[in-house]
């Protein structure tokens, strides 16, 4: 397909963040008292918002989640981010490549907060490409799997989501894309996360991110552009 504008997540897909932020989270949940894996918590929270698990955090801690908690949170896990963030590999051919080929449509749309977006984008180099063109979920009506921060990427662009092309790690992502209208690639690095993410409405799965420009080459050949 010729596609107009390749909207990117971050978290996984830009930026190998999702460890060390579920990691922290995990710390964080366990001193109140909730217990997980480092995989049952990454099962739990991946592509999700914390603060919209309030019930469940609240019911497996005995403890109200608040504003302070969440606070806290966001410092430890930006302090983690900043020592520890790498770039996803092939993010950058990935990012250089979807920019030359759609002459600059491109945007990334998260379900993080801004700064969190931002911060980490800036500390891999990746700002150049998305200054100004910066979503986030926090500041819809909704969040992912809801597509409001998909549909807002794609106005701001001036392209209709029928014409892009969404780059996802997590099933609560693709689901965003989907409802938008949009066509989804996953990143699938793992092969037993293809079934759900093909569930979800992936209709291509790629096992890195330097894989994609090759892919945009297969697809503009075949729809003859």
């Amino acid at each position: 397909m010729n596609f107009q504008a390749v909207l990117f997540d971050c978290d996984g897909v830009l930026v190998d963040s999702e460890p060390i932020t579920n990691g922290v989270l995990r710390d964080m949940l366990e001193e109140r008292g909730w217990v997980m894996s480092p995989q049952e918590c990454f099962k739990f929270f991946v592509g999700k918002a914390v603060k919209d698990h309030k019930e469940t955090i609240e019911a497996k801690t005995g403890l109200p989640l608040t504003e302070e908690w969440l606070h806290a949170f966001r410092l430890r896990r930006n302090d983690a981010l900043a020592a520890n963030l790498t770039v996803m590999p092939g993010a950058h051919e990935a990012v250089a490549a979807a920019y030359e080929i759609t002459q600059g449509a491109i945007a990334c749309a998260s379900g993080a907060d801004r700064f969190k977006v931002e911060m980490q984008l800036a500390h891999v180099n990746l700002m150049p490409h998305f200054e100004g063109r910066i979503f986030s979920g926090h500041e819809m009506p909704r969040t992912k799997p809801a597509p409001d921060v998909y549909l807002a990427a794609a106005a701001h662009l001036e392209r209709d989501p029928a014409h892009c092309l969404v780059i996802e790690d997590s099933t609560t992502g693709v689901q965003a894309g989907v409802a938008a209208g949009a066509t989804v690639w996953a990143l699938c690095p793992e092969p037993d996360m293809a079934s759900a993410l093909l569930a979800a409405g992936a209709s291509q799965l790629f096992p890195h991110m330097g894989a994609l420009p090759e892919l945009w080459r297969a697809s503009r050949k075949a729809a003859g552009v």
